[in-house]
């Protein structure tokens, strides 16, 4: 049977269904709230996500959250994987846009690149991009996905803007109300949203043994190498 907490859509059209994974039952809530039920299911993820670069199996099958994704998938893994079981072909990672989101993010790719890289390899897998800013002045209002639109947008509509300028910086999916959520990070009319491939599988084995394994010093001099060009959330 399903888990619980998945909130699952009412369509059992494979092709047509996604199904969000959402960081937190506050944003869960208002996912579930916001979204399409006619197509979109919303699985909340509580608390951290097991780190399975060097967990075993029965491990991973073990831990609850992961569990309950894997049985909402529907394709099984390892062994019993059938891809022609998976319910559905749009998988969404939807977390915070701060450190911690990123992480489990992270954490998340990790899983689905070791343990279920179909997903991956058939174009099946995403990562939402929730706005990071919305601006308002008068009565109309922006949402901004990166600093450049942010930047872009107060400059395009720099005649118009006569009193105070409201920027807000969101740090969580639980700061927008359901339908802000929709608006932005769910609606297919107007969401942005980055496809995850595979196309240098050497390379991406090499990036996440680093990242998630036991060696500290290859993450230290990667973090070191590429620290001026990420972007830091302070």
């Amino acid at each position: 049977s399903l888990p619980g907490k998945l909130a699952d859509c009412q369509s059992k059209d494979a092709t047509q269904s996604e199904l969000f994974i959402v960081e937190g039952d506050s944003a869960g809530g208002s996912a579930k709230q916001g979204r399409d039920r006619k197509f979109q299911a919303i699985l909340p993820l509580r608390g951290k996500v097991l780190n399975t670069e060097r967990a075993r199996l029965d491990k991973i099958i073990e831990f609850e959250e992961l569990k309950a994704l894997v049985i909402a998938l529907g394709m099984g893994i390892a062994d019993t994987l059938n891809p022609e079981k998976l319910r559905y072909h749009r998988v969404v990672i939807m977390t915070d846009a701060d450190v911690d989101g990123e992480h489990i993010m992270t954490l998340l790719l990790t899983f689905f690149y070791r343990h279920l890289p179909y997903l991956a390899e058939h174009g099946h897998l995403y990562i939402a991009q929730p706005p990071l800013f919305k601006i308002s002045f008068g009565k109309q209002s922006f949402y901004a996905y990166s600093d450049d639109e942010r930047d872009a947008i107060l400059k395009k509509h720099a005649s118009e803007i006569k009193g105070q300028v409201n920027i807000q910086r969101y740090k969580g999916l639980g700061e927008m109300n359901p339908e802000q959520l929709w608006d932005t990070t769910m609606n297919p009319e107007n969401r942005i949203m980055r496809q995850v491939t595979i196309a240098d599988s050497a390379n991406a084995d090499q990036v996440f043994t680093m990242l998630m394994g036991d060696e500290v010093a290859p993450r230290k001099r990667f973090i070191q190498t590429h620290a001026k060009s990420a972007t830091l959330d302070l």
